[in-house]
């Protein structure tokens, strides 16, 4: 049930053509290549940052770091809050209780 049933190749339906052999061109006279030539690295970086990008980039990540403080900020005080409510209904419960079994 859980072992993959894996098909099997069938055999060949109709003509069966061997792969024709054709006879290799004859090696005439080799041209000589050229040297490759090294092309030199530029000599200074690609990417150039401007003061105005390092000040957006500086922006961009204290944004980044604000907005996912705040998210795990406010994830934290809603767990809190469930703990603190969920003490509050146990305590309730408990007072409920032992309240119905010391008038009986």
């Amino acid at each position: 049930m859980f072992r993959p049933k894996v098909p099997t190749m069938p055999q060949p339906s109709g003509l069966v053509i061997p792969p024709a052999v054709t006879a290799e061109p004859a090696v005439t006279a080799q041209h000589p290549v050229p040297a490759v030539v090294p092309i030199p690295a530029p000599s200074r970086a690609a990417i150039q940052i401007t003061p105005g990008a390092v000040v957006a980039l500086i922006g961009g990540g204290t944004a980044v770091v604000l907005v996912l403080g705040a998210v795990l900020v406010s994830m934290l005080l809603a767990v809190a809050l469930t703990g603190v409510s969920l003490a509050v209904c146990a305590s309730v419960v408990r007072s409920l209780m032992s309240t119905t079994t010391k008038h009986r």
